[in-house]
């Protein structure tokens, strides 16, 4: 036996080094991989988003056309592109054609802006200061600009790098549509492949598992982001109809906000600046209009839910703001998501089932 020792030892070491090379290999190859997909991961992701939470919606418009998975994909990728152009031509025209309207009145000199109203002075801690700086510039609006010329000037580059990482992910979107229609098409081929993935990773409850990914999806983009995107729909028909400057600009801030839950705050220097520069019976009636906005979600919530919102308000908004803070807007929507399917997928691990009650 001991002259067979040193053999063993040796055929030992020789394939502990074997398995080494081999994991070390696999890991070099899957960061690899990684690295070459990271720019494109937040739209992939998206897309996947899409296509797992308007699935459903997908089937019944296949069975309209005749079970026609291609046709159903074009039609619905058509449909979700609409849905984002409007609102994004919309925008930029709200901010082109306020520009070119300050650029306008700056060069002819008409720039004027109108007194505060007395009311101003009594808002609470912004008021006075307001007021004093509102009244300057009505009377003098050149030494204002003058006064704030430096701040104006370091803004400048930062709204311009603004307006080119909103284009860009507006592409983002766009792609995430296409990588959505793409899924859709084949849409038995994906999830056949996302239930293997499941059954490799969670072994026989992978299919529970699957399913609990899938119902998440679904109830958080329907529950969440689907009622932020309705009210921010009808917020910013009330912003257009009231003839609020820069609608567009209100709307986007608002359906940040909305994910966020935080959607009424905004509204509320909205109805403030309402009342400041409109008549008392138009600036009531656009109040009325957005107190009806900011208490939209207590009705669409249980009926897109049907058993309620799927994973604590918290979650959803520490992964919005961990999400926006990482990848930007399109974070904004990812990161509740994909941190709201993490804590479902944990729950289940911690109770060893994959059936956790919707209505945590």
């Amino acid at each position: 036996m001991p002259p067979e020792q040193p053999n063993y030892d040796k055929a030992y070491v020789t394939r502990a080094l074997d398995t080494s090379i081999h994991i070390g290999l696999t890991v070099l190859l899957a960061a690899a991989c990684l690295l070459i997909l990271l720019p494109f991961l937040p739209l992939i992701a998206w897309g996947i988003i899409i296509a797992v939470a308007a699935y459903p919606m997908f089937r019944k418009l296949q069975s309209a056309v005749g079970g026609r998975g291609g046709l159903a994909a074009t039609i619905f990728s058509l449909v979700l592109l609409a849905i984002l152009v409007i609102p994004v031509f919309l925008l930029a025209e709200s901010l082109v054609g306020g520009a070119q309207t300050l650029v306008a009145h700056v060069k002819d000199g008409t720039l004027t802006i109108p007194p505060p109203p007395d009311s101003v002075a009594a808002w609470p801690i912004i008021g006075p200061p307001l007021k004093k700086l509102w009244y300057t510039a009505s009377t003098n609006l050149t030494a204002v600009l003058q006064h704030f010329a430096p701040q104006i000037t370091s803004a400048i580059p930062a709204l311009l790098s603004a307006s080119a990482r909103l284009g860009l992910t507006v592409l983002e979107f766009v792609l995430s549509i296409a990588v959505a229609g793409a899924l859709l098409a084949n849409a038995q081929a994906a999830s056949e492949a996302a239930r293997a993935l499941a059954n490799r990773l969670f072994g026989e409850k992978g299919h529970d598992y699957h399913e609990l990914i899938g119902s998440t999806i679904r109830s958080v983009t329907t529950g969440i982001l689907g009622v932020a995107v309705i009210q921010t729909l009808f917020a910013s028909i009330g912003f257009l109809v009231f003839g609020l400057p820069g609608a567009g600009v209100w709307a986007v801030v608002f359906l940040i906000a909305a994910v966020l839950q935080l959607g009424p705050i905004v509204l509320v220097p909205a109805v403030l600046y309402g009342f400041a520069i409109a008549s008392t019976t138009k600036a009531v009636i656009f109040t009325i209009w957005c107190v009806i906005v900011g208490l939209m979600d207590n009705v669409l919530k249980p009926i897109l839910l049907g058993r309620g919102v799927a994973v604590p308000i918290a979650v959803v908004f520490l992964g919005a703001i961990g999400g926006f803070a990482a990848i930007g807007i399109i974070g904004l929507f990812i990161g509740a998501i994909v941190l709201s399917v993490g804590y479902k997928l944990f729950l289940a691990w911690l109770e060893g089932v994959a059936t956790v009650n919707l209505d945590t």
